[in-house]
């Protein structure tokens, strides 16, 4: 019996800024302090599977922005780039935000730079987590 191959899992490839969704965004501070709170929520109803905290609070957003049209652009990062998390958390990311009422588009990018580690996380995530 030949013994099966062993399957790396695909690791995600950093994409250059000229391709980032959110690179032409300009962001409207009225309309970005309008709706940060509520683009927060939605963020704070994200978990990553393996860790029971939510993704803002795990410190996995970088940035938010929000156009004068209402197109809202999140740069969030994962906490490995072969996170098994990969393939779902943007998209329940992307889901999460375009519910939210006034919204009229949303653009992501998973960014690896500067790469995610436990000091980014909040203090209620840490305390969570009993890493105080």
């Amino acid at each position: 019996m030949k013994p099966l191959p062993v399957i790396q899992p695909q690791q995600p490839t950093p994409t250059p800024p000229e391709k980032l969704e959110t690179a032409d965004l300009v962001s409207d501070p009225e309309r970005l302090a309008l709706l940060r709170p509520a683009i927060v929520a939605a963020l704070s109803k994200v978990f990553d599977p393996e860790i029971p905290v939510n993704i803002y609070e795990l410190g996995l957003i970088y940035d938010i922005l929000v156009d004068a049209s209402d197109v809202v652009g999140i740069r969030m990062t994962l906490t490995a780039p072969a996170c098994p998390a990969a393939q779902t958390l943007p998209v329940e990311v992307r889901q999460r935000v375009s519910e939210i009422p006034g919204i009229t588009g949303v653009r992501l990018d998973i960014v690896w730079d500067p790469p995610w580690d436990r000091d980014r996380m909040s203090d209620a995530a840490k305390l969570q987590l009993g890493m105080f």
